[in-house]
């Protein structure tokens, strides 16, 4: 256990930032599965509004570091292929 007033802080610190980065995180899945729905439904309408809701979540967390810039980068990618793929 922390016996230093700095390492009581840090403890503080880190329980917020996990608090964040978890709704964060779970924000995010659900806008990407959001947009999966609407490809597998074979909404592109839909498709196309849901990755326009979750591109710029996914830029913000790729950004904080809650997700790798890679994988946001590659999710995108796939997002926006499936949806080309409908058209």
């Amino acid at each position: 256990m922390a016996n230093h007033k700095s390492a009581k802080k840090r403890i503080r610190q880190t329980a917020r930032r996990y608090a964040v980065n978890g709704a964060r995180r779970g924000s995010i899945r659900t806008a990407i599965k959001k947009v999966e729905a609407a490809i597998s439904a074979g909404d592109k309408a839909a498709a196309t509004d849901a990755l326009k809701d979750a591109q710029p979540m996914m830029a913000r967390g790729a950004q904080l570091g809650v997700f790798h810039k890679n994988t946001m980068a590659r999710k995108v990618s796939r997002l926006s292929a499936g949806i080309k793929a409908l058209g």
